[in-house]
């Protein structure tokens, strides 16, 4: 494994993931895991790629997307630093179907083979639970943005974007909660499954209303109980 260069880069074996393996079982991830950086706007990888490789983010945050028929591009999820994804090689998935991609920021990622992290489930039946645990909690997640898709509105679904993504990512500023962010309006739109339009003027009447301020890469959210 090559070695971070950085002191804010965590090594894999403290990642939340990893905090049930033994001392042995660290030692043998590290062996293991291969350190990477990859440029602002690179592919990790691309649809119909092998998925025999799982990553770990370490710095920068990384989109998962795909593109409609159209050409549309929806973005399925978002990652920021401790989190696993490409994952899927695990339950049996031979080639992608996604493509992940990092945003505004260089990105910092370890990378192991589907086939090493088996061999760990195998002789910890702990990290087996926590891992099924992650797919578990990824399909409720799913599951509850396809619910959100079918019954809320374009504006509804903008709103409860910015709480979820405050509520896991921000941090307290007196009374008020700032979220430093990579994306740009294009990006929620394609999360949300609006359009880029409809995205600024729901931003614009929040700050209006002086529910929110934001401006390039932060939003501040004034009174997390009055954003509805």
């Amino acid at each position: 494994m090559n070695v971070a260069a950085t002191n804010e880069i965590a090594p894999i074996s403290q990642f939340p993931l990893f905090n049930c393996l033994t001392d042995d079982e660290k030692i043998r991830l590290e062996s293991m895991a291969e350190y990477k950086v990859k440029p602002k706007f690179s592919y990790l990888y691309l649809p119909d790629e092998p998925s025999d490789t799982i990553f770990f983010l370490a710095k920068g945050m990384i989109k998962i997307a795909t593109h409609s028929d159209d050409g549309k591009e929806v973005i399925k999820s978002l990652f920021q630093p401790l989190a696993m994804f490409g994952e899927l090689g695990i339950i049996g998935e031979t080639k992608r179907q996604d493509l992940a991609q990092a945003l505004r920021e260089e990105v910092h990622i370890y990378t192991l083979k589907v086939s090493d992290l088996k061999k760990l489930m195998r002789m910890n039946f702990q990290l087996c639970d926590k891992v099924m645990a992650l797919f578990g909690n990824r399909l409720l997640r799913a599951e509850s943005k396809l619910e959100s898709l079918i019954f809320k509105d374009a504006r509804t679904r903008i709103v409860e974007f910015i709480k979820d993504a405050v509520a896991r990512s921000g941090r307290k500023v007196g009374f008020e909660i700032l979220l430093k962010h990579s994306l740009t309006h294009q990006d929620i739109a394609n999360i949300t499954c609006t359009s880029r339009q409809t995205v600024t003027l729901v931003l614009n009447e929040l700050r209006k209303s002086d529910l929110i301020y934001f401006n390039r890469g932060k939003i501040l959210v004034r009174d997390m109980a009055k954003l509805v």
